[in-house]
């Protein structure tokens, strides 16, 4: 890997010729912003998701091949369940034409488990096989897992409980990490190609630290309560997560205790050449929407 900054930091512009761009997910948390910086830019996009503009399903071979027409690069997101799809994917993608590959994936994940995110490892292990150009984004937890989904009823509602200790976390804004994608499935060539780039924010917080950061941007009380993972396993099922979810949340919460991916990473820095985005900025930029507003 190298830390000297990029001469160019923004996506290449389009031309005519340009082939299309494949955005796996395209409607989720990253996916649609990948699509908007790169449509920024000019790019051709296909926004591909079972319920989006061009339509993809792992489970539906059947849609892989209009998917892929006419695509030079793919921003892969592997699912959950049926990952054992991917690989064949991959080796159908390239034969369609594709020449790059950029894969969503998680800082630590070769020590995480089997219980969370295979289908990273997998599609990780895929790209790298597929004779293809390949990049792999690593990020840690995004800031919008506060706002979007996942913990955002919790602080609604006025707790967030986890079992996380006092580990920091150096969260990243899934802004920076669709900029850092769209850079790295535009740029051709020799420059960011067949390397991991881990991207995290620019300082580390413990989950209490967030909350309270939080809680300060909102103008009101959210308390952080932490929880051995057994209590958090059990909340969990009473809540109606499934035993398989419960195993998943376990072994994430377990490998950020290790500590492994506690020190903030270089890769929004290596690839587009500025800082990463501050968690309090963030924090207020949410707070001013109402996103955290108590649950009436």
């Amino acid at each position: 890997m190298t830390n000297a900054a990029p001469k160019n930091t923004t996506p290449v512009k389009n031309t005519a010729s340009r082939p299309d761009i494949l955005v796996l997910g395209a409607t989720g948390k990253t996916g649609r912003r990948v699509v908007r910086t790169l449509r920024a830019a000019g790019v051709p996009v296909r926004a591909a998701s079972r319920s989006g503009e061009v339509r993809f399903d792992w489970t539906e071979p059947a849609t892989w091949a209009a998917a892929l027409k006419g695509v030079s690069a793919v921003y892969l997101i592997a699912p959950d369940e049926g990952y054992e799809a991917v690989p064949v994917f991959a080796r159908q993608a390239v034969e369609a034409g594709v020449r790059r590959f950029v894969v969503l994936s998680g800082r630590g994940i070769a020590h995480v488990g089997e219980d969370f995110g295979q289908g990273m490892a997998v599609a990780e292990k895929a790209v790298r096989d597929s004779g293809a150009e390949w990049a792999v984004v690593r990020a840690n937890n995004f800031n919008q897992n506060f706002s979007e989904d996942l913990w955002w009823r919790p602080l609604r509602e006025g707790r967030l409980a986890l079992p996380i200790g006092d580990v920091p976390e150096p969260f990243v804004d899934a802004d920076d990490v669709a900029e850092v994608a769209a850079a790295l499935l535009t740029r051709a060539g020799a420059e960011h190609t067949d390397d991991v780039y881990e991207v995290s924010g620019p300082r580390g917080l413990t989950f209490g630290e967030a909350v309270a950061t939080m809680a300060r941007a909102a103008g009101r009380e959210i308390a952080y309560v932490e929880l051995t993972p057994e209590e958090y396993r059990a909340e969990l099922l009473a809540a109606g997560w499934t035993e398989a979810a419960a195993n998943a949340f376990d072994a994430l919460f377990a490998l950020h205790r290790t500590g492994l991916t506690a020190e903030p990473a270089d890769g929004v820095r290596r690839v587009l050449g500025r800082a990463p985005a501050d968690f309090g900025a963030y924090a207020t930029k949410i707070a001013a929407t109402g996103a955290w507003a108590r649950v009436e």
